[in-house]
């Protein structure tokens, strides 16, 4: 099979989550600036969760098949934890998609002017009412479940062609929960990005969060990750007598 260069890769790593920036964060300072003073509502997080979902979905089949679509280094660090990919392609996957973060939240502020700024650029962060500990685990679950689905649409025994909408899904499903606690970031470079050109545009930033998203984004992705190939750790193992099937189709394994 031919497989792109590796700088291919860390381009298609940049756009992807630049993308996933623009369309996913972008749409909370969007809704904010449509709904003036008009109070936030569940119907609202529904229409971002949507926009993440879309923009992933999109992602995953545009680029997929050049670089992985990994666009978050939480998942990139539990696929080269588990041995999926080289420790050595991860200081350019996660230098990719942090630039292309900060790209994603220039644009942004490119369409929709200052104001995004002004209602808060869509930065993930957490309010007083929310402990640090509650938060780290908002994170860390969020995380998890959807580290957890990625490993599952990838595995080769997984429907074909279904990843990118598994993946989607998950992503709408855990915002619609996690959302409300810690504006669900579930991803270190969506988190990064918006910081950092928040900062630039003298917009309100919690740099004290950070930790806690960096922290329980990559814990709960990486025992995510563990636990998964723990479940298929036996797949391959089988007597003679108990299939009749190629030991190949048996083995499987992550893309």
């Amino acid at each position: 099979m031919e497989e792109n260069t590796y700088p291919q890769k860390l381009v298609a790593e940049l756009l992807g989550t630049a993308m996933l920036v623009f369309i996913g964060v972008g749409s909370v300072p969007a809704t904010l600036i449509v709904n003036g003073k008009a109070p936030f509502t569940f119907a609202d997080l529904g229409m971002i969760s949507l926009a993440f979902a879309t923009v992933v979905i999109a992602m995953v089949y545009a680029i997929g098949h050049i670089s992985g679509c990994q666009i978050n280094p939480a998942i990139t660090l539990t696929l080269a934890a588990t041995g999926k990919m080289p420790w050595r392609d991860v200081p350019g996957y996660i230098t990719a998609q942090v630039v292309g973060a900060v790209l994603g939240a220039l644009a942004i502020i490119g369409v929709l002017g200052h104001q995004a700024v002004t209602v808060g650029l869509g930065i993930a962060s957490y309010g007083p009412q929310i402990s640090v500990g509650q938060a780290f685990f908002a994170e860390a679950i969020g995380t998890a479940v959807l580290a957890f689905v990625v490993f599952g649409a990838i595995d080769r025994r997984s429907a074909g062609g279904f990843a990118g909408l598994a993946i989607g899904l998950a992503v709408f499903a855990v915002i619609m929960v996690v959302g409300p606690a810690t504006s669900s970031a579930i991803n270190p470079a969506r988190v990064v990005g918006p910081m950092l050109v928040g900062q630039l545009f003298n917009g309100t930033v919690h740099w004290s969060q950070l930790p806690v998203y960096l922290l329980g984004d990559v814990g709960g992705a990486v025992a995510a990750g563990f636990l998964y190939v723990a479940l298929n750790a036996r797949r391959g193992v089988a007597t003679a007598e108990s299939t009749t099937e190629p030991v190949a189709a048996a083995e499987g394994a992550l893309s």
